[in-house]
């Protein structure tokens, strides 16, 4: 594996190299580069290696690092590595694998770098594959959502539920807090791995650990109650109701 390690601070950008060489020895680093304007210079020529995968800091000595990706349409997966976390929620916008907060953990560089390989094993060995699969893996397993201006990131098992509340869609998680996403229940149902997640109505997308109790109000109708409880009585539709036996079968 080829990287390109983009910083700008001379003692962290070695401290990241050293950890990268610790964690795996068989990483060639191609290049320390301390600018946005070189950056762009070596990723422009092609006489040059070409990293399979770029840990870019965000405050580099003369330009924001997202313009190294917006001025090259960059397709090669990032690491950010940076002393902020005001831009977490851009940097997912982006092709992204993960960020880190300096002083970089090695135990989250090496999680990050795992991430990395899983990917480039689910979708080819280039570069170019990755840019071109949406999602990067085979089901989101993770949502980013804000409350005022927090930023949480919530693992897909955390999550009981989403339904539609008043024309926007909730998460709730089996905490009982919820929140607002930016996904239709029919993306969701799409992006959701189906093993785990079933809409048993239009309002309602939950998940099989979510269940406590089913009651069988009449043959052709089903009333499910959660935990956490929901907002409302949740019942299955009848034209979901096969669908959904053999959802609890499997």
């Amino acid at each position: 594996m080829n990287v390109l390690i983009v910083e700008d601070e001379e003692l962290s950008a070695e401290r990241l190299q050293n950890l990268i060489r610790n964690i795996d020895p068989s990483i060639q680093v191609l290049a320390i580069i301390p600018s946005v304007f070189e950056t762009i210079s070596y990723l422009q020529n092609a006489s040059l290696t070409q990293p399979d995968l770029i840990f870019l800091d965000i405050h580099l000595e003369d330009d924001n690092g997202f313009r190294i990706i917006e001025s090259q349409d960059l397709m090669i997966p990032v690491i950010f590595t940076t002393a902020f976390d005001d831009y977490l929620l851009r940097a997912f916008k982006t092709h992204s694998i993960d960020y880190l907060l300096k002083p970089v953990n090695p135990l989250e560089l090496q999680a990050s770098l795992n991430k990395y390989r899983k990917i480039k094993a689910l979708n080819g060995t280039g570069h170019g594959e990755y840019a071109h699969a949406e999602p990067v893996e085979k089901y989101k397993d993770r949502f980013l959502v804000t409350a005022g201006a927090r930023i949480f990131s919530f693992k897909t098992s955390e999550i009981a539920y989403f339904t539609i509340e008043e024309r926007a869609t909730f998460l709730r998680l089996f905490d009982g807090r919820h929140f607002a996403v930016e996904y239709s229940l029919e993306k969701l149902s799409q992006i959701l791995d189906p093993a785990g997640f079933f809409r048993v109505n239009r309002t309602m997308l939950l998940s099989l650990r979510a269940i406590r109790e089913m009651h069988a109000i009449s043959a052709g109708k089903l009333k499910i109650d959660l935990s956490p409880a929901a907002p409302q009585e949740i019942f299955v539709s009848s034209e979901r109701m096969t669908e959904f036996k053999n959802w609890l079968g499997k």
